[in-house]
C-alpha cells in the first residue's frame, strides 16, 4: 500500500465517517475542526459559528434513513430525531470507533494550496505549515449565508438570516412583533410556524417568489421515506409514481391559500413540512408573493400589497464557498461546482469533496459511501477512469440529477441517494478492475 499522508478540512458527518475508513484501511491522516466537538450543522450552538441550528429543530430524514452502515440508530430514537438526540449518535459515533484522539480540535485550515510536487501545502491558524499527499475537504455548504441584496429602499426593522436564528427570544424577541419570514425551503417553513403561534408574533407573513409542494413527513401513516423506491427503477419512474402519491395526499397547494407552483412535486429540492400547511390553513402564517420595495416599517411585494413588519428572517439558502482555497478554479461559479461523482475535479486527483452534494433524502451517511471510493483510491486499490471520461461522465450527471429540477442556484448540487450510491459502488468495482489490470 502507498505511504500517504490525508489532511481532512472538517468533522461533520462527513469528515469524521470519512476519517473512520482511511483508519479502517491503515490510511494515515489528520483532521483538522474548527470547534471544540464533532457534528458540525447539527452541534447546537457550535462555537465556530458555522451551524445554523436552531433550538427546536428536527431532521426531516427519518431515522430508518440517516444510520450509518456498522453503527445502528438507537431504537429508542423517534422517527425524526431532535438535533440533541443527533449529535449524541455523532459523539457515540466518534468514540465508539476511536476516532475522537485522530482529530485535531479548535484548529481552522487557513489556507490550502497545490505545492510544485503535486502535494498540498496546509496552512493552520496558529501559522504552522504541513504538507499533505492529498486533500479531502468536508466543510459543508450550509454555513455561508446567502443574503439578498437587491431589493429597493430601506428596512427600518431588526433582520437576521435564518442561520443565526435559534428560538422564538434569541437573538431577537419575537414576542409581540410583526415578522416576516422569506423563503420557501425547510428552515423557513420550521421558523414560520414556530413563531406564527399566537403567543409568539403578532403577525407572521411568508414571502415566496414562486409556489412550492409542502411534503408531508408521514404517508399512510410511516415515515414518507422509509420505504423508497428501488435503485434499479429509472428515475423518471421513481418521479412519476411519487408525484402521483403526493398529489393524492396533499391536495393543491392553491386549496391551503398558497401560490400555485409552476412546477410539478419533485421538480424542485423538496420542501418537508408537518406542521405549515395547517398554521397556513388556520391562518396563522400569511402567505405572500415576492418583495418589490422595503420601505421602511412596511414591506410592499410584487401584487403591491404592503405589510407592516418589525422583524424579517431571510430564509434565503447558502452559498457554497471554500475560504481556504485561493485558486479561482476550486472555487463555485454562480454556486454551481461540477465534479466528477460530485467529489474530484479531473486532472486533479488527489483532492477529495465528501459530502458536496444535496442528496434525497438524507446527506447523514452519504460521506460513508464516498469515503469507499476515496480509500480505494489513496491506497491503490482503485484506479479513476481518464481525464476524457471523467469530463464525459460529469456531463452525463449533470443531466441525469438536474435535468429533472427547474433552472436555480438552489439546484446546482443535486443527486438522488439511492441511485447515485448504486451507481459509485459500480464505479468502485470497475475501478478495481481498471487497477489490477495496471498491475497497481
Amino acid at each position: 500500500m502507498p505511504h500517504k499522508r490525508v489532511c481532512i478540512i472538517g468533522a461533520g458527518a462527513s469528515g469524521f465517517s470519512t476519517a473512520k475508513r482511511l483508519k479502517d484501511e491503515g490510511i494515515g491522516y489528520d483532521c483538522f475542526e474548527m470547534s471544540d466537538d464533532v457534528g458540525g450543522l447539527w452541534y447546537y450552538k457550535n462555537p465556530n459559528g458555522r451551524s445554523g441550528c436552531y433550538e427546536s429543530l428536527h431532521i426531516d430524514t427519518s431515522k430508518w434513513r440517516l444510520a450509518f452502515e456498522d453503527f445502528p440508530i438507537p431504537a429508542h430514537f423517534p422517527d425524526f430525531p431532535h438535533h440533541r438526540q443527533l449529535h449524541d449518535y455523532f459523539c457515540a459515533y466518534v468514540d465508539h470507533f476511536g476516532l475522537r484522539d485522530t482529530i485535531t480540535f479548535n484548529t481552522k485550515v487557513e489556507r490550502a494550496a497545490r505545492n510544485a510536487g503535486g502535494g498540498w501545502d496546509v496552512t493552520l491558524a496558529d501559522g504552522q505549515t504541513r504538507i499533505y499527499d492529498a486533500l479531502v475537504v468536508a466543510n459543508g455548504h450550509h454555513w455561508n449565508p446567502n443574503l439578498p441584496q437587491d431589493y429597493p429602499g430601506h428596512f427600518a426593522g431588526a433582520q437576521i438570516h435564518s442561520h443565526d436564528y435559534r428560538t422564538p427570544f434569541e437573538p431577537i424577541e419575537m414576542r409581540g412583533k410583526h415578522v416576516l419570514v422569506v423563503g420557501a425551503g425547510n428552515s423557513a417553513m420550521d421558523i414560520a410556524s414556530e413563531l406564527s403561534q399566537k403567543p409568539i408574533a403578532t403577525s407572521l407573513c411568508i414571502s415566496m417568489r414562486r409556489g412550492v409542494w409542502v411534503l408531508p413527513k408521514y404517508l399512510n401513516g410511516l415515515p414518507a421515506d422509509k420505504n423508497p423506491a428501488p435503485a434499479w427503477m429509472p428515475l423518471a419512474i421513481q418521479k412519476s409514481l411519487g408525484r402521483s402519491m403526493i398529489k393524492k395526499a396533499i391536495g393543491r397547494m392553491e386549496d391551503y391559500g398558497l401560490p400555485k407552483p409552476d412546477h410539478e412535486p419533485l421538480e424542485a429540492h423538496p420542501s418537508v413540512s408537518g406542521e405549515f400547511l395547517t398554521r397556513v390553513g388556520c391562518g396563522d402564517i400569511l402567505p405572500k408573493p415576492g418583495i418589490k420595495a422595503l420601505e421602511g416599517d412596511h414591506v410592499r411585494f410584487t401584487d403591491d400589497s404592503r405589510v407592516r413588519a418589525d422583524v424579517i428572517v431571510w430564509a434565503t439558502g447558502y452559498k457554497i464557498s471554500f475560504p481556504f482555497f485561493a485558486d479561482p478554479e476550486l472555487q463555485p461559479k454562480n454556486n454551481a461546482f461540477p465534479l466528477w461523482k460530485r467529489m474530484i475535479k479531473p486532472g486533479i486527483d488527489n483532492l477529495y469533496f465528501v459530502g458536496l452534494a444535496q442528496p434525497l433524502p438524507t446527506l447523514v451517511n452519504f460521506a460513508e459511501q464516498q469515503s469507499k471510493l476515496v480509500a480505494g483510491h489513496l491506497s491503490g486499490a482503485y484506479a479513476l477512469p481518464d481525464f476524457a471520461t471523467m469530463r464525459r461522465q460529469i456531463e452525463a450527471d449533470e443531466r441525469r440529477y438536474l435535468g429533472g429540477f427547474y433552472q436555480s442556484q438552489r439546484h446546482t448540487i443535486q443527486v438522488d441517494f439511492g441511485h447515485y450510491v448504486a451507481d459509485l459502488l459500480k464505479e468502485v468495482e470497475l475501478g478495481k478492475n481498471r487497477a489490477r489490470r495496471a498491475g497497481v
